[in-house]
C-alpha cells in the first residue's frame, strides 16, 4: 500500500536528513562504534539544518511546530543509515516535552535555545540499579534545603549519559508519598558532585553513549525542578511516556523495512544449489510473511503518529505499538540473520549490526511485559 503519512515539506526535509547522514554520519560510524561514542560536533551539525527541536518556539531556535511527523523522518532515517549511535531520538522524542512544555519561561531561556541548537545534549535518568521498569520503586532523594534540593543517588542505562549537558533527574522529594513523592529535577554539567561512571558495554548500539550517573549531596536549586510544585514527577512521566513509546516503534518498523529490503536483494544474487535461493519456495514463503506483517505493522505506527498529533494517542495504542513492533522488528531480523546464512553471522554484513542492535528494543522504554500490563489493565479485570 501506499504510504501517505508525510507531506511536500516532510518529504523536503527527508533529503536533508537523508544528505547529513550521507556525509556527517555514515563514513565516521565505524570509528565512533569503536570509541563508544558520538562526537559532540556532530550534534551542532545536525542542529544548524534544524534536526532538533521542532517543538521549540521560535524565539528560542526552533521551528515552533509540533508535528511528530518531522520526528519521525530522523528516527527512520538514522535507523536507514545504521546509525543507532545517535542519541537524536532520545533528545527530539523524549526530552522535548520535558523541556519544552514543563518548563517556566526563565528555563526556557536558559536552556531551550541550546537544546534547538544541539550545543546542550539532554538525557532522562529514570533507571537505577534496583528500579528498571518499576519507577515507583527509585531510592533517589532530592531533599530540600532552603532554595536547593540536595540530591543523592545513582541510575543506570542512561543514554546519552556521557555527553549529556542537562540530566532530568526522577527522584524522590518525599520518600513516604509513593508516586506522589516523585519529582523531576534538572542536574546540568559541572554541578559538584555529579559524576559519570562506566560509558557502558552493551550488546549493540555500540556508539551510544549509555552511562552510570552519581550523584553525592548534589545542590540543584530549585529553579531547576521541572513544574510548578512538588510530588508531579510521576504523572508527567506517564503523560510523556506514550510518545517514547511510538518513537521507539517508528525505529522499530523503519529497522524491519531496511533488513527486510537487504535480504529480498541478498535473496536474488546468492546462490545454492545451482539457483539463487531466492527461488526456493520456503525463502519465498519466509519473505512474504515478514513483509505482510511489517506492512501491516507500518500502517499502525502511522496511525499512532497521526493519533499523537491530533492529542488522541492513549497510553494503551503506545503500548500496543511498542510492543507488538518491537517484538517484530526482532523477528524480522532474526529470520533474515537465517537467510543470510553464516554470512548473517559476520558483523561487515548489515544483518549482524542490524540482530545486535535490536535486541535492546523490547527492554528500554517499558518492557514486552509491562506494555502487555498496560494493555491488559485497560480490560478493567
Amino acid at each position: 500500500m501506499q504510504r501517505d503519512l508525510f507531506d511536500d515539506e516532510h518529504l523536503l526535509f527527508q533529503e536533508t536528513v537523508r544528505d547529513f547522514m550521507t556525509r556527517e554520519v555514515v563514513p565516521h560510524h565505524a570509528q565512533w562504534e569503536k570509541d563508544g561514542i558520538v562526537p559532540r560536533e556532530v550534534w551542532k551539525k545536525a542542529g544548524e539544518l534544524g534536526m532538533f527541536g521542532f517543538s521549540v518556539p521560535e524565539e528560542y531556535g526552533g521551528a515552533g511546530v509540533k508535528d511528530f511527523r518531522f520526528n519521525a523522518v530522523v528516527v527512520e532515517e538514522i535507523i536507514r543509515h545504521g546509525a543507532t549511535g545517535l542519541g537524536f531520538s532520545l533528545h527530539n522524542d523524549v526530552m522535548a516535552p520535558y523541556v519544552v512544555d514543563l518548563t517556566n519561561d526563565e528555563q526556557k531561556q536558559r536552556w531551550l535555545p541550546g537544546f534547538a541548537a544541539g550545543e546542550l545534549i539532554t538525557a532522562i535518568a529514570m533507571s537505577e540499579p534496583g528500579a528498571g521498569s518499576d519507577l515507583q520503586g527509585i531510592r533517589t532523594t532530592a531533599i530540600r534545603d532552603g532554595d536547593h534540593y540536595v540530591l543523592n543517588g545513582q541510575k543506570t542505562f542512561i543514554t546519552n549519559g556521557i555527553n549529556a549537558d542537562l540530566v532530568v533527574v526522577v527522584a524522590k522529594t518525599d520518600p513516604e508519598a509513593g508516586a506522589r513523592g516523585t519529582t523531576l529535577v534538572v542536574v546540568e554539567r559541572g554541578m559538584e558532585g555529579f559524576a559519570r561512571g562506566r560509558n557502558l558495554d552493551k550488546v549493540g548500539m555500540k556508539a551510544q553513549d549509555t552511562a552510570e550517573l552519581f550523584f553525592d549531596h548534589v545542590r540543584v536549586p530549585l529553579a531547576n525542578r521541572l513544574g510548578p510544585k512538588d510530588g508531579e514527577g510521576f504523572f508527567q512521566l506517564m503523560h510523556n511516556l506514550p510518545q517514547e513509546r511510538l518513537s521507539i516503534a517508528v525505529a522499530a518498523v523503519a529497522a524491519a523495512e531496511t533488513v527486510l529490503e537487504q535480504t529480498i536483494e541478498y535473496c536474488k544474487t546468492r546462490q545454492a544449489f545451482g539457483r539463487n535461493i531466492g527461488s526456493f519456495q520456503n525463502t519465498r514463503f519466509v519473505l512474504a510473511e515478514l513483509a505482510t506483517e511489517t506492512d501491516i505493522a507500518r500502517h499502525y505506527v502511522d496511525k499512532c503518529i497521526r493519533a499523537l498529533n491530533a492529542g488522541e494517542l492513549t497510553a494503551v495504542d503506545a503500548a500496543k505499538a511498542k510492543w507488538w513492533t518491537t517484538e517484530l522488528q526482532t523477528k524480522v531480523i532474526d529470520r533474515c540473520l537465517q537467510l543470510h546464512g553464516g554470512y548473517g553471522y559476520m558483523t561487515e554484513y548489515p544483518v549482524a549490526k542490524a540482530w545486535l542492535d535490536s535486541r535492546v528494543q523490547t527492554i528500554y522504554g517499558g518492557t514486552t511485559e509491562i506494555m502487555k500490563e498496560i494493555i491488559g489493565r485497560s480490560f478493567g479485570f
